[in-house]
């Protein structure tokens, strides 16, 4: 395996994914979420490698130069699950740690339950789980709705939301991106009624790159990635939620067990929108958790945003795998 990250494109599950790896050993499979790329781990390809581990980190079905079916229905989660293991049949590995960010938390979340056999252990980032939802996504959406702007309602009906944001890619992900990377910044958009709103005109102004945490090319990626392929890919994921809730019922109730780390940062959005303390329905729903990492100045980009921090958080973690496995026999 290149000792630099290489891309390659797989065939699984009846479309191309293009994953970008490194190094070699068990493979560390990290999935990105909205609006992201496989570019959205740089930070912790060559660490994960640099640490004995095999790095790979597709673009997501929708995503970037994988294959991004234009119908919501082919992103339910028995799709995105075959996507996985198909992954892993491509590279012959029988199991895999996988690390997940937003909608890629949700989907490894759902791994440990859907295919536990597969999971060696999980990383997840910024979405902690929480118990199963009594109504349907779009129920839940359509109250929130009535009472503010709210980003999941909005991106439901095919077409809206592109005609904003294909013709604006670099103003909206320069705003997302800065408004998601503080709790109090991205909750402001609460304070705009739904009717007669885009995302645009409730996201907060940003300023002009660089960031402490975001180089020009580094956001250049992005905008040159969603100005090709346009954002219907990536929306897909909001809009298969009834499908991914309904195929999840009959798992929503199985612990899981896979040795588990949570990372989260404590200005990340995500805490307050999820309501209550998901992190206490995390310790609940997860005996296999070994510890939840919260990161101090940390909106929802915590990769992005404190590499260093994370990157040692998650090799050291895995280094605690590796030495279980070792004298247990493994």
């Amino acid at each position: 395996m290149s000792v630099t990250p290489s891309t390659r494109t797989l065939h699984v599950n009846g479309i191309d994914l293009s994953v970008t790896e490194q190094g070699a050993g068990v493979p560390v499979v990290l999935c990105h979420g909205f609006p992201g790329l496989g570019y959205s781990w740089r930070h912790q390809i060559p660490a994960l490698a640099d640490a004995g581990w095999h790095a790979i980190a597709p673009d997501m079905r929708g995503y970037g130069h994988s294959s991004a079916p234009r119908d919501a229905g082919s992103y339910d989660r028995a799709t995105t699950v075959a996507d996985i293991t198909g992954l892993l049949d491509a590279l012959g590995a029988q199991q895999a740690v996988f690390v997940g960010h937003d909608f890629g938390a949700q989907l490894v979340w759902d791994l440990a339950r859907w295919i536990p056999e597969r999971v060696a252990g999980l990383v997840v980032l910024s979405v902690p789980l929480t118990p199963r939802a009594p109504m349907r996504p779009s129920d839940i959406n359509a109250t929130l709705a009535a009472e503010h702007f709210f980003h999941m309602q909005y991106f439901q009906e095919p077409g809206v939301a592109e005609r904003e944001l294909d013709a604006n890619a670099h103003e909206f992900l320069r705003r997302l991106f800065w408004a998601l990377s503080d709790s109090d910044r991205y909750l402001s958009c609460w304070e705009h009624p739904s009717a007669g709103n885009g995302y645009l005109d409730v996201l907060p102004p940003a300023p002009e790159l660089p960031w402490p945490w975001l180089r020009v090319d580094e956001f250049d990626q992005y905008v040159a990635e969603f100005d090709r392929t346009g954002f219907t890919g990536g929306l897909n994921w909001y809009r298969a939620a009834d499908l991914v809730w309904e195929q999840n019922a009959a798992v929503c109730d199985e612990p899981i067990t896979a040795p588990t780390l949570f990372l989260v940062g404590d200005r990340d959005p995500v805490l307050s929108m999820m309501g209550r303390d998901p992190l206490e329905s995390t310790r609940t729903l997860v005996p296999g958790l070994h510890h939840i990492e919260i990161v101090p100045g940390a909106g929802h980009f915590v990769q992005m945003q404190e590499p260093a921090r994370v990157n040692t958080a998650i090799t050291d973690f895995l280094a605690g795998l590796r030495r279980s496995e070792t004298s247990s026999g493994g």
